[in-house]
């Protein structure tokens, strides 16, 4: 058997002559003294150069965020067409968790360039989701809108898929919170909307070029530094908080502060290790913290309501029942949003079937019914509640009886509280129909913007916008929660760019300042097309 290197070489193509067909391949290839040879060689260079650079991109556009591509594609923001004035900022948004977001957003991308975000908090903590919130899961469904403004590469879901796929997120009931406070993270990086951290707004004031803010800016070591910048435009969004802050019943008057706290605060669990707590309210916050505290190790937790039963709210309904009715409350009578907003008052606060569920897993939890409280004394040992129930002793207590908005008790407000508007001055209900905490809600314009006291004495109040909780007396939702971002974002940008537009047609004209004043006729583009100007004939 002769070895291979005896055998004769094959010529190019041989095998497929042989076989009486012709290698189309082979056919293409230039023989070595052919003239085409350089040429070939060239071609096939830079036919590989293209199909590496087709590579690069397509391996660029594999790794490039879902955030980028969608910049990418939604293209460059707008030129900036509000009027330069004497202030810093043609708008303020105070509050950098969602909404504050969102809001930054749609403002830039409406063309108003001039825009501040300012959070207190530090980065990483603003917001309710990683600090004071203790519900496992978010309390709406999952399908209703989120701040994805309309566009679904944004929402949750696409954010979530991604990263554990189409299973699941359909296996979720409700979006777990921690999985959510990551998705605010990315909606923030992905907008690019700076916020500025650290930035306490500590009063607000009249200007003649719109609003005087004080602001308090803390530095990573502490230090602190006072100044005053002057805004056009002022929101709120500011979360529950809004216009008040915390609500505590008259049982809590007198009490010492180390002996209670409310749910919307921090609280150290492990200092409740053993102890006996009492918590007052029966909605989601107050089961969650009651929960939260046996977790921890306490012994017991009582959750007292001066209902009959607890307000369950049930599995996750599929959306909201009436997108309209939602929608249209504020142009809804004085009379009817009164009436409506005092009955759901009156029904209580509802918690979801999840919070009970987990409260209950623990043997030192009980429910109080139709007990609330009347007074709670310090004691030697600790605290004395004396509820419609019989009398009780706890180690601590938690109120989970919601906020207050009240314009007059937030510390940024109250120097101007009593120029702004509230229901009670607007509106004044039967007899039966009788809240005064409702009352003492603000008065808010189709635009979420305060209305004055007395019209005509100070114009300037309708500068500054509610877009948190503050709002929800007039506007019927949670302003601030997910539900209302959709369609309410875009209805306060509308109002703060009309009014700024208005505004601006008041100004001076702009001067050209450094450019002479061209008195020339000639069309500069005449030289474009002066050879096919007709001449009729006999005329030139």
């Amino acid at each position: 058997m002769s070895s291979s290197s005896d055998a004769p070489p094959i010529e190019p193509g041989a095998v497929a002559a042989a076989e009486g067909r012709e290698n189309p391949v082979l056919r293409r290839l230039p023989t070595p003294d052919s003239p085409d040879l350089e040429e070939a060689i060239t071609r096939t260079g830079a036919d590989k150069r293209r199909r590496l650079e087709e590579g690069g991109e397509r391996a660029t556009r594999a790794l490039e965020s879902r955030g980028d591509r969608f910049l990418r594609h939604f293209g460059p923001d707008p030129v900036n067409w509000v009027r330069n004035t004497g202030a810093d900022h043609d708008v303020v948004v105070v509050g950098g968790g969602q909404a504050g977001l969102g809001i930054g957003f749609a403002l830039r991308r409406a063309g108003i360039g001039r825009v501040a975000v300012i959070d207190a908090a530090p980065p990483g903590e603003t917001g309710v989701w990683k600090t004071v919130a203790r519900m496992h899961t978010l309390r709406t469904p999952k399908i209703w809108p989120e701040p994805e403004f309309g566009h679904p590469e944004l929402s949750f879901r696409a954010w979530y898929e991604e990263r554990h796929g189409l299973a699941a997120y359909e296996a979720l009931d409700r979006i777990p919170r921690l999985p959510w406070a990551a998705y605010i993270d990315w909606i923030e990086q992905t907008l690019r909307v700076p916020v500025r951290h650290r930035t306490r707004l500590m009063s607000v004031a009249p200007h003649e070029h719109g609003l005087a803010l004080e602001l308090v800016v803390t530095d990573e070591d502490g230090s602190q530094e006072r100044r005053t910048e002057v805004t056009r435009r002022l929101i709120f969004a500011n979360g529950v908080e809004g216009t008040g802050g915390f609500f505590f019943p008259d049982a809590f008057e007198g009490l010492p502060r180390e002996l209670y706290a409310h749910t919307g605060e921090p609280i150290e669990f492990k200092n409740l290790i053993g102890r006996k707590i009492g918590v007052l309210g029966a909605g989601a916050s107050a089961l969650d913290a009651a929960a939260t505290a046996l977790e921890a190790g306490a012994a017991e937790a009582h959750v007292f309501t001066r209902h009959e039963k607890l307000l369950i709210q049930g599995e996750a309904p599929q959306g909201p029942a009436n997108v309209g009715a939602r929608e249209n409350f504020h142009r809804r009578s004085d009379a009817e949003r009164w009436k409506l907003k005092v009955t759901a008052a009156r029904a209580g606060r509802s918690c979801t079937l999840a919070s009970v569920r987990r409260a209950a897993a623990f043997d030192g939890f009980a429910v109080h019914l139709s007990a609330g409280w009347n007074k709670a004394v310090a004691t030697a040992d600790g605290v004395q509640v004396e509820a419609d129930d019989g009398t009780h002793r706890f180690d601590f207590l938690i109120a989970g009886t919601g906020y207050q908005y009240d314009p007059n008790t937030q510390p940024e407000l109250a120097p101007i509280a009593d120029q702004v508007a509230l229901w009670e001055h607007r509106y004044q209900p039967p007899a039966e129909l009788e809240n005064v905490g409702l009352g003492r809600w603000p008065y808010l314009g189709d635009g979420y913007e305060f209305q004055e006291r007395e019209p005509g004495t100070a114009p300037w109040v309708t500068r500054i916008h509610v877009f948190s909780a503050g709002a929800a007396m007039s506007f019927g939702i949670p302003v601030g929660d997910t539900q209302s971002l959709p369609t309410g974002i875009p209805r306060l940008v509308d109002a703060v760019g009309a009014a700024l537009f208005a505004e601006d047609a008041t100004l001076p004209p702009a001067s050209a300042a450094g450019k002479t004043p061209d008195d020339s006729t000639e069309d500069p583009f005449l030289q474009f097309y002066v050879g096919r100007l007709w001449r009729a004939v006999g005329r030139g």
